[in-house]
């Protein structure tokens, strides 16, 4: 697919844009960002829930930490998703994603029949706490260089 040349980011010049590298970009941060969005939202339709079961696995101060993670993610997420501070975003939920291996999937403390189970959320957030370090790198270093997003996609300056 050839470069359209059209107005790409928040910005006073034309650029050119829709490269095939940066659909797939644009295509692999909202996947990403999708599952982070609505687990945000679920973190406040289903509150008592949430926070019960953060209670049953002795995580800190749940009334707390259910609605201040459901924040996290949910603004990471959009962050991604529109491409706009998308390095913020990331870490947000890398911090999520962390905190919630080591409290809610702890699976060292649990017996054999749950240990299995809570072992693969643990690595699948670990795995996917790897892939948000990995877009705060790529945004971090490269933000002006990726399309589709607004401004050039970081509020941090290239570290």
């Amino acid at each position: 697919m050839r470069p359209l040349n059209r107005v790409s980011r928040i910005c006073t010049r034309a650029v050119s844009v829709s490269t095939d590298m940066e659909i797939i970009e644009l295509i692999g941060r909202l996947a990403f960002a999708y599952m982070f969005v609505q687990a945000g939202v679920n973190h406040f339709r289903q509150r008592e829930g949430m926070v019960a079961y953060a209670r049953a696995t002795g995580a800190p101060a749940p009334e707390l930490g259910v609605p201040a993670s459901g924040v996290m993610i949910l603004v990471g997420g959009l962050l991604i998703a529109v491409g706009l501070w998308v390095d913020l975003g990331a870490l947000l939920i890398a911090a999520f994603l962390l905190a919630t291996a080591y409290w809610m999937h702890g699976y060292w403390g649990m017996d054999d029949e749950q240990r299995h189970g809570q072992k693969i959320h643990f690595e699948k957030n670990l795995t996917m706490a790897g892939g948000a370090l990995l877009i705060f790198f790529l945004f971090n270093q490269f933000g002006p260089e990726i399309g589709l997003t607004i401004g050039d996609g970081r509020l941090f300056p290239q570290l």
